[in-house]
């Protein structure tokens, strides 16, 4: 499964590490990614999600059936 966040679509980026030489090594930065249940009360069923630390702020907001009906929307989430 690859490391992609099912609402915002965040996935990897590549970038340096650069060492107090100024020497540059390619690293990968990783997407904070958590695994969440939610109850949709609407489709009265419970969903697990893998999203990102930003997501789940975004849900905190909004709310999970506003965020979910953007993400489907958006073509990032199949459920």
């Amino acid at each position: 499964m690859s490391r992609v966040c099912e609402i915002t679509g965040k996935k990897a980026m590549v970038g340096n590490h650069v060492s107090f030489s100024n020497k540059k090594n390619k690293r990968k930065f990783n997407v904070n990614l958590l695994r969440k249940r939610f109850y949709l009360p609407s489709e009265d069923q419970w969903v697990t999600l893998r999203i990102s630390a930003a997501a789940l702020k975004t849900i905190n907001k909004k709310g999970i059936e506003a965020v979910l009906s953007e993400a489907r929307a958006n073509g990032h989430v199949a459920i």
